[in-house]
């Protein structure tokens, strides 16, 4: 009996927040940022709470500041028994249980595995702390953490007639003069004229800034609006557009009916006005976040018949409202293409950002072409950039997936001293486009991981999970790990309510801290629970698979755990959909085929290897091979085998007397004279590949070689088991592409890496064929790539760990 230390780090429990009733799909997606606003409580939530299993027996508690750290995973002996935390504390919980093991190349165990034993529901933890919640939602509010799209309008003069100008100067009126045009309009009712009544709006939206809240709600105020849209028709194009100016400084809420009334009379006259009034009124609409998609698609129109004789500052504030309408004409967006190139040399830094910004919203891809080129003008003067427009390049060279590494190498010198004084969202999209383009940083995400500890409050649900999806995709742990990671985790906590409506958000940062060995127990519990499951099949995004890694990753990696599981029957589903997709998708990829074809020549048939999936939860296939201790290969695969042989139609009658030697074999051991021509081309390939490797088969130091095919007796496909099955050495071999590794690295990705992990947990050994070896040698002679397959599959190393 051996004893295993098993941690888990709970974090800050007492504090998260009372469950009520926000969005990304994980991985290499991609995706549209949208802004969220979360619901309010309800008591009805709680049915989403998970239940503390009890405590296992045999288990003690001690607390240790340093769980959760892969140094402190190795000093189980320093552990030392003491009371448990309470529901207060943040440190960790040391589970310390006596497990057999048997596995002589296990895993040390994974942190934060096991629930704790002082586990709470995640809806009653926080009862007991309602000031100090109530507290850090102030702060967290006062924190301004939006940055002004429209700041690059404040680069040109131009701009001042294409948007509604906030800065504008303009003479405050008395209040007592407001007072006495409220009077006159409930005294004089309908009988004002159209002019008089956009007179008087025009002057009341000038009253102090202070005043015009108590103006919103008069209902002497609300009986102009009125008239005024009534009398719309009657204006002319400046006194409307003057109108819709006066209540956006007033702030009339979207839904006044006054604004429905003008969205139709702008829509009427949207073809008699010039395109910096198209402009100015969409801008306007903007301003009052008011819905107008009629408007907008006759903008649209618009600019699509008129897009050559668009100016630069046109062009700009166009693509603007296209963004912030989060809608993407395709055939104008392509005529934008060829006026963004035109322009591009002359755009202001800021422009340059609010075009990507822009293009970002409105899910609008643009060509490679056209991405390269704003990619190279900011690599050569990001510097001189402000951090805001640098972002929002990032969120578009994210979505359009360009890796351009000057680009790359340019923003890990420049953005690193920035990243304290951006905001949260900023930093958030930092990390997110590293972890998206694959690129690996360490002055980078060191930087964001040390910033991010004292703004975490700041976080939206959908900032927690993507800075623990970042951090986990590209396997790295800060030197902070500790304070970041628990941070976080509290921070998932205090923002549970939103993940009932944002599901996907809950298991985008599970899955990326399950890459880097962290297994929340109380948050899994959650994510697994049968109403949250339901909610994640409501999602308009696919989280199926996302749940299948996440349930499959805790069932080996954490033992221990009782919570809550995916069903049998929904794993199942999910598992056959990714098997299905991998038959279509990945199996019959040319890499992997030509590795299973040589290495079935290499070990002397099909019978030998077989492609599959081991662990369909990561989503990529996987060559096994399996060899005895003395290095000889061991048939497994004779379903395969049999369906090989089925498939090879060598014309041969079948007889019953063939029938017969094929399934018993032929006295001696020697296949069918039909059958000779491709034992010998197997044995021989056999041959010529432990030649090439610097063996002769039968000589001394060639324990690896393999007896040919032709002096093998040919099995059915069920043959009788030994009755002793000797030891074997299981291996999975990988053939990797580059979307497996970092950018221009050989640094796994967390997926993969995790993958790894887990094979190695269940008795694989895994063997690579990188894609920078293997993928040249594809273009290379048979010879070379048997050669090749030869060395990885009978490494002598694989067999001495083994033994």
């Amino acid at each position: 009996m051996a004893a295993v230390l098993i941690r888990r780090s709970f974090p800050g429990l007492s504090r998260v927040a009372a469950f009520t009733t926000r969005r990304t799909g994980a991985s290499g997606r991609r995706e549209h940022e949208r802004e969220e606003r979360p619901a309010g409580a309800g008591a009805g939530a709680e049915r989403g709470a998970a239940s503390r299993p009890p405590s296992p027996p045999g288990c003690s508690v001690s607390s240790d500041p340093r769980a959760g750290s892969r140094a402190a995973s190795q000093r189980f002996g320093a552990a030392r028994r003491a009371p448990g935390p309470g529901l207060g504390s943040a440190g960790a919980g040391w589970i310390r249980r006596t497990v057999s093991t048997t596995s002589a190349q296990a895993e040390p165990a994974p942190r934060n595995a096991l629930p704790d034993t002082t586990f709470k529901p995640l809806l009653e933890q926080d009862i007991s702390a309602p000031a100090k919640e109530e507290a850090e939602k102030e702060r967290a509010e006062m924190h301004d953490s939006k940055e002004d799209p429209r700041t690059f309008q404040k680069g040109r003069p131009e701009y001042q007639s294409l948007s509604y100008n906030t800065q504008e100067p303009i003479e405050a009126l008395p209040a007592e003069e407001g007072e006495a045009i409220l009077r006159r309009v409930s005294a004089c009712g309908d009988s004002e004229s159209p002019d008089a009544l956009a007179g008087y709006l025009c002057r009341l939206s000038r009253l102090p800034a202070e005043r015009r809240a108590a103006l919103r709600s008069d209902p002497r105020f609300g009986s102009l609006c009125r008239g005024a849209a009534r009398a719309l028709r009657s204006c002319s194009t400046p006194q409307l557009l003057d109108t819709l100016k006066a209540l956006v400084r007033v702030g009339a809420p979207a839904a006044l009916p006054a604004l429905r009334a003008c969205e139709s009379e702008c829509c009427r006259r949207a073809w008699d006005m010039d395109v910096e009034q198209l402009l100015l009124v969409a801008d306007c609409w903007r301003c009052l976040e008011r819905s107008v998609p009629s408007y907008l698609s006759i903008l649209f129109s618009f600019a699509n018949v008129h897009w050559k004789d668009l100016t630069l500052p046109q062009v700009v504030q166009l693509i603007y409202i296209i963004g912030e309408g989060r809608k993407s004409p395709a055939d104008l967006v392509q005529k934008l293409e060829s006026l963004i190139l035109k322009y591009l040399d002359a755009f202001t830094l800021e422009e340059v950002g609010a075009v990507c910004l822009g293009l970002f919203k409105s899910i609008s891809g643009i060509s490679d072409h056209v991405m390269k080129k704003i990619a190279d003008r900011v690599a050569l003067q990001m510097e001189d950039m402000s951090s805001y427009a640098l972002v929002n390049v990032l969120k578009m060279l994210r979505y359009s997936r360009m890796d351009h590494l000057p680009l790359l190498r340019q923003l890990g010198k420049v953005i690193p001293p920035r990243i304290p004084t951006i905001n949260i969202q900023g930093i958030m999209h930092v990390a997110l486009a590293c972890s998206s383009l694959h690129y690996y940083n360490e002055d980078i995400l060191a930087a964001v991981a040390a910033a991010l500890p004292s703004k975490v409050t700041y976080c939206r649900s959908k900032d927690a999970a993507k800075f623990l999806w970042s951090f986990g995709c590209l396997d790295y742990e800060p030197p902070n790990e500790e304070q970041f990671y628990s941070s976080l985790i509290e921070q998932m906590h205090r923002k549970i309510h939103e993940f009932e409506k944002f599901p996907e958000h809950l298991l985008t940062g599970l899955l990326g801290l399950a890459f880097v060995q962290r297994f929340p127990a109380n948050l899994i519990d959650f994510a697994l629970s049968a109403e949250f499951v339901q909610k994640t099949r409501e999602s308009k995004y696919e989280l199926g698979k996302d749940l299948l890694t996440l349930s499959k990753s805790v069932e080996i990696e954490c033992p221990g755990y009782k919570g809550s599981r995916l069903s049998p029957q929904l794993s199942k589903e999910i598992t056959e959909m990714v098997l299905n997709f991998a038959e279509e998708e990945i199996y019959v990829r040319p890499e992997i085929v030509e590795a299973v074809s040589l290495l079935e020549s290499v070990l002397g048939g099909p019978e030998y290897v077989k492609s599959h999936m081991l662990l369909p939860h990561t989503r990529s296939s996987d060559l096994e091979v399996r060899l005895a201790l003395d290095g000889h290969p061991v048939p497994f695969n004779f379903s395969g085998a049999a369906a090989h042989k089925h498939l090879q139609d060598i014309g041969v009658s079948l007889t019953d007397d063939l029938l017969t030697q094929l399934i018993k074999g032929r006295p001696g051991g020697r296949a069918p004279a039909e059958a000779g021509h491709e034992a010998r081309t197997g044995g021989g390939e056999r041959v010529e590949a432990a030649q090439a490797v610097g063996h002769t088969p039968g000589a001394p130091g060639a324990r690896l070689e393999v007896l040919p095919k032709s002096q093998r007796s040919l099995d059915g496909p069920f043959p009788p088991a030994p009755a002793q099955q000797p030891r074997e050495v299981k291996l999975a071999l990988q053939v990797s592409n580059r979307n497996h590794y970092c950018y221009c690295s050989k640094r796994l990705l967390g997926l993969h890496s995790l993958k790894r992990r887990q094979l190695r947990r269940l008795g694989y050994v895994p063997v690579e064929l990188p894609f920078w070896e293997w993928f040249p040698l594809l273009k290379r002679t048979r010879s070379e790539k048997l050669s090749y397959l030869h060395y990885k599959v009978f490494n002598p190393a694989l067999l001495r760990g083994a033994g």
